[in-house]
């Protein structure tokens, strides 16, 4: 009987040996069979992850992530302990004891998936999720298991254990479009990871197993039981302690979709560079880690979209209030939660917040903000909504359960709001090198995606003249050049009907000199000028500037601006004035880099070179030699050899302006927070680097000078308050009041500002461009010139000096008591006047 036994047990034994031999075989089998289809260990090190396009300030802020996928890869050093605990009680507790494969629970599933044919068992280790999501199909089968054991022993013997948990939190699914543990904290709780709750860890820890069963913004109860689950393991593992663990699992869910964290708001800016990075890479860059660095500037981008902002605000409160949005019914008890979810469609519209109305007393409402919780509105912050009234009934204006929009301080208090009804766009340029350091292309994005900067093509009005007047000083005007502002009826061929055009004002100044007139913004004195200098002497030279010839119409409406243009595009020009007579090209991107951080394209803008030669200085008027005051005719000696050089003697009263000298070395942090981190440009060359002058240095000084006048004393005088002398500009407003602009600019900065509507309409009586726009630009230039120095342009050759007659624009005589100061272009003085001030001569300019 024993040796029978023994021989059952040594059969037994045989039949286990070759079993084993027969496992082992087929898994060495399974394993050569398999082993092609496998990542090596350096392809699974190199293997990219679909990481978003990235775009940035010049700066390193970030501005948008772009793709298919929210990826937010981070380091195994940026992840807080707790994460990292939650998840390793959640999904794999003996990850760091184990060799990445947990055999009797493979085994259990294993039988398991062969004996029910369902294949629904898992046992899989951290490691083993990691290999599955990075290299392997989703598939349940035994080959697919096969490889995944591999696959994952392979792994453990290529990496180290944080590598592959690092590796699993930032390719594990989360839903809601989010890859890895950082893009799951920012799409449900919008923080950082550093910012998380025991509890809200332990809700992401929860998701991987199922992300749509728990996913705890459609299905909170559910990501509620899964978050106590995870929570009760984080305690006995020891992570938390009991009083913790209480509090997490008390803790509220305020889960909701965010949108991606970024550091500067410049959505417009995103799309420009997603468009950029498409067209030059592809569809595929945007999935492949790619990296915009912009030139946009933070400090200015965040000034630039409170600026705007604000300016519409303003401009719609003085045109009513149109009423809430709607009436909601609530209990008397109703929770903060309960609130969040009767406001839970309404998203925040620019720096607007949806607020539920809860009560109303004679001189204020409690509101509930959404995302900030209560606040209060006085009856200051909605006395607009009635005429801006001192004194109202809060109780005839709100009601309870009116939902409202607000202007919150985050602190408690709020204004009443509401989402403007126009539209706007602001644009600020280097004028240096064309770079856009600002751009704001309408009140929001997620509103209203059109670029109101770009695409937007309205007519520039007024804005339109100085291109006119620079025009005219090229061809024999001067800025005492005088010209009738007085009616006219004109019948332009190419005009359809007579035309009786009017200034704004309804009034007439007589004879008016030109830089009066550009001041003012006199139409009828720019008809006149436009019929005398040509219009297609006008239209070629505007073309310079940028402005398109086949778009400009060929008559006298052009002398008000009736081209169509985009506010990129004016900005362009008006650079040209900024930066000293040269053509700069805007651009968006500084460098483009791949996924690995390499460069791959580099902008080569166009530059300023103020000392440099200049080629070509086109219209540039032959210079006189300079002097710091006129010569002395009986000064001269025979003996001086140089006095058969001199220049002839001037009139009395006549000067040369001594230029200022060579520019100092520009300081081009000035306007930024600070310089780019890398220097990424080549080596300034002349032959391609160098922008192409296209009016002379004087021409650009005078027009500055006049246009300085526009802030002092003309139409764009709301700038004063800025209390500077070295800024300039131009306002503009066309018929009916359709379009109000503004565009100005010092020597470091250009910023234009359109506002206007969609639909094109009147913006209403009495609003114009020094109303609507400039107080837009005061706001974005009080910001961007703090702490930059007062500097007046410097003065460069070819310019000369004279008193004039106040009334006739001609050269004064000497104790004229209407005499004044004013500049000339070298070769291009007035005629000399008379005692009475009439023309000495018949050759002096008429009076159109």
């Amino acid at each position: 009987m024993k040796s029978r036994t023994v021989r059952v047990l040594a059969g037994l034994g045989a039949i286990g040996a070759v079993l084993l031999l027969g496992i082992i075989y087929a898994f060495l089998s399974a394993y050569v069979y398999l082993a092609p289809s496998l990542p090596s260990s350096e392809g699974m090190r190199t293997l990219p992850l679909q990481v978003p396009l990235r775009v940035y300030t010049r700066n390193g802020a970030l501005i948008s992530q772009i793709g298919e996928q929210r990826r937010v890869p981070v380091s195994y050093d940026e992840i807080p302990e707790l994460v990292r605990e939650a998840f390793l009680a959640a999904e794999d507790d003996r990850f760091f004891q184990h060799g990445g494969i947990d055999y009797f629970s493979v085994l259990r599933s294993i039988y398991v998936d062969l004996t029910t044919g369902d294949y629904s068992q898992g046992a899989s280790t951290i490691t083993m999720q990691t290999a599955r999501n990075m290299f392997l199909t989703r598939d349940k089968n035994v080959t697919r298991k096969l490889q995944e054991v591999f696959l994952t022993l392979r792994m453990e013997k290529s990496f180290t254990k944080q590598e592959i948990l690092d590796t699993y939190l930032n390719v594990i699914f989360f839903g809601q479009r989010a890859y890895g543990v950082a893009a799951a904290a920012e799409v449900y709780f919008g923080k950082s990871l550093n910012q998380l709750s025991v509890a809200e860890a332990a809700m992401l820890a929860g998701l991987p197993q199922a992300p749509s069963r728990y996913n705890p913004v459609t299905s909170p109860q559910r990501a509620a039981e899964r978050r106590h689950y995870v929570l009760q393991r984080m305690q006995a593992l020891h992570y938390i302690d009991a009083d913790t663990a209480r509090r997490a699992m008390a803790e509220q869910i305020n889960a909701r979709e965010y949108a991606p964290l970024f550091d500067v708001e410049a959505p417009y800016v995103a799309e420009i560079a997603r468009q950029i990075v498409v067209a030059r890479f592809g569809e595929a860059a945007i999935n492949a880690g790619y990296r915009a660095i912009t030139t946009i500037d933070g400090r200015l981008q965040t000034a630039a979209n409170r600026a705007l902002r604000l300016g519409l605000i303003e401009y719609d409160r003085r045109h009513g209030y149109r009423g809430v949005i709607r009436r909601v019914q609530f209990a008397a008890g109703a929770e903060p939660h309960d609130m969040e979810s009767l406001l839970a469609e309404l998203s925040p519209v620019g720096n607007l917040q949806a607020a539920l109305v809860v009560s109303v007393a004679p001189a204020a409402a409690r509101v509930y903000v959404r995302g900030s919780g209560f606040a209060q509105i006085d009856w200051d912050g909605m006395s607009w909504a009635r005429g801006g009234a001192a004194t109202g009934k809060a109780d005839s204006l709100l009601h309870r359960g009116d939902v409202i929009y607000v202007l919150s301080d985050g602190a408690g208090h709020a204004q009443l709001a509401q989402v403007p009804a126009v539209q706007g766009g602001l644009v600020a340029l280097d004028p240096h090198d064309g770079a856009v350091v600002a751009l704001v292309g309408g009140f929001d994005y997620f509103a209203n995606a059109w670029n109101h900067v770009t695409q937007a093509r309205r007519q520039p009005g007024s804005g339109f003249k100085p291109f006119l007047y620079s025009c005219a000083l090229e061809n024999g005007f001067t800025p005492a050049s005088v010209i009738m502002d007085a009616p006219v009826v004109l019948a332009d061929g190419s005009v359809e009907q007579v035309w009786r055009p009017e200034n704004d004002s309804g009034t007439f100044s007589g004879p008016t000199r030109l830089r009066e007139a550009l001041v003012h913004s006199r139409n009828l004195v720019s008809i006149r000028l436009l019929r005398a200098v040509g219009t297609d002497k006008v239209l070629d030279y505007a073309s310079r500037f940028g402005f398109d010839r086949s778009t400009m119409p060929n008559n006298l409406t052009l002398a008000l601006g009736t081209l169509p243009a985009t506010p990129l595009e004016v900005a362009t020009g008006y650079a040209t004035f900024a930066n000293g007579g040269y053509k700069v090209e805007p651009y968006f991107i500084e460098r483009i880099e791949n996924g690995l951080g390499q460069t791959v394209w580099s902008a080569t803008p166009r530059e300023v070179c103020e000392t440099c030669a200049d080629d070509g200085d086109l219209g540039a008027p032959a210079t006189t030699p300079v002097a710091a005051a006129a010569p002395d005719a009986g000064a001269a000696s025979a003996a001086d050899a140089s006095a058969a050089s001199a220049p002839p003697p001037l009139p009395n009263g006549v000067s040369i302006v001594p230029p200022s000298g060579p520019p100092e070395p520009r300081n081009t942090n000035q306007l930024t927070l600070a310089p780019p981190e890398t220097e990424w440009l080549p080596p300034m060359s002349a032959a391609t680097r160098r922008a192409p002058r296209i009016i002379s240095a004087a021409n650009a000084w005078l027009m500055d000078n006049i246009m300085a006048d526009v802030i002092k004393r003309g139409t764009g005088v709301r700038a004063r308050v800025l209390g500077r002398d070295d800024l300039s500009g131009k306002t503009g407003t066309t018929n009916e009041s359709h379009d109000t602009w503004f565009n100005g600019f010092n020597q470091h900065l250009e910023a234009t500002v359109w506002v206007g509507f969609d639909q094109e309409q009147s913006l209403g009586e009495g609003e114009e461009g020094s109303s609507v726009a400039v107080p837009i630009w005061v706001r974005l230039m009080r910001e961007a010139l703090r702490g930059v120095p007062d500097e007046p342009r410097p003065v460069p050759p070819g310019l000369m000096t004279a008193r004039v007659n106040a009334l006739t624009g001609l050269l004064a005589q000497p104790n004229d008591a209407a005499a004044i100061s004013e500049y000339f272009l070298s070769g291009k003085l007035p005629a000399a006047g008379n005692a009475s001030g009439n023309p000495a001569n018949s050759s002096s300019e008429p009076l159109f």
